[in-house]
């Protein structure tokens, strides 16, 4: 049986892709022709492609990288389009979580300026005692949660190791704070529980006294980190209205917070030492 052969236009017709994507498929290696012609260059397509190139197309539109796109195709194995597939729904899925929080946070934002509900920020000022913290830290590329977060979760994980293999308990609440680092878009990420009255010192923590302060600017936040960036904006732009300035690192204490994860029940109260400007 003599397979049909097409011009890289017609091919390219048939698939719905351009041409140039067809060219470009073929020099990574993820589609290439079945002949090229050795004087002319020209490529023709075998009709027994078309079903690789339809793949290539569907798996495209729903946003599967190429890479991945390869492993599966040249994989006999269903259980790797399966896996490709499951990954790419998990994106998905947790990039609609994210637009679904960024558009309450829209909501809200409009609502404001439209005075259909009020500012509640309960911004109290206030002293805050020193505080010794067993304390690990790390350094995050920049600030925002997606910055953040991945570089927490890590020295959290390592300071619970630390501390139970060194007898300590893990008093709450958890303390953290930040710290820009000199010459640099990098963040410093100091994440820390309360010490016992007579710390001892272990391998894989420090032991740290937060100083007190004498006027301590707190809000408190509720619910996951996803709105904790709009939190700290309002608690800052309070704090400008006010006539305050910021004398010292950020802090964020959590109140109540169930395991590592956080969840809609948690509170954070977020602090920032201020003094009148």
């Amino acid at each position: 049986m003599v397979s049909t052969m097409y011009t890289i236009g017609e091919f390219a017709a048939f698939g719905r892709v351009s041409v140039r994507m067809l060219r470009h498929y073929d020099a990574i290696g993820l589609l290439v022709p079945a002949h090229v012609d050795s004087h002319s260059g020209y490529r023709r397509y075998a009709n027994t492609q078309l079903p690789r190139l339809l793949r290539i197309v569907e798996l495209r539109e729903l946003g599967v990288g190429l890479d991945e796109i390869a492993s599966a195709l040249d994989s006999d194995d269903e259980s790797v389009l399966r896996r490709v597939l499951a990954n790419r729904r998990a994106a998905v899925a947790a990039s609609i979580d994210a637009e679904t929080a960024r558009l309450e946070r829209i909501d809200r934002r409009l609502s404001l300026l439209e005075g259909t509900i009020a500012m509640t920020d309960n911004v109290q000022y206030r002293p805050v005692d020193a505080v010794t913290v067993y304390a690990a830290s790390g350094i995050a590329p920049g600030g925002g949660p997606e910055n953040v977060g991945p570089v927490v979760g890590t020295i959290i994980t390592g300071l619970d190791a630390s501390l139970s293999a060194a007898g300590r308990r893990i008093i709450e609440p958890g303390v953290f704070w930040y710290a820009p680092v000199p010459d640099s878009d990098d963040l410093a990420v100091h994440v820390s529980y309360i010490a016992e009255p007579q710390p001892q010192p272990g391998e894989g923590y420090d032991i740290v006294t937060l100083p007190a302060v004498e006027t301590m600017a707190t809000l408190i936040h509720r619910g996951d980190m996803t709105g904790i960036g709009e939190s700290w904006s309002r608690l800052m732009q309070r704090v400008v209205d006010e006539g305050y300035r910021m004398t010292g690192p950020c802090r964020e204490v959590y109140l109540e917070a169930d395991g590592h994860e956080p969840g809609p029940d948690w509170v954070t109260e977020l602090q920032v030492p201020v003094e009148k400007a």
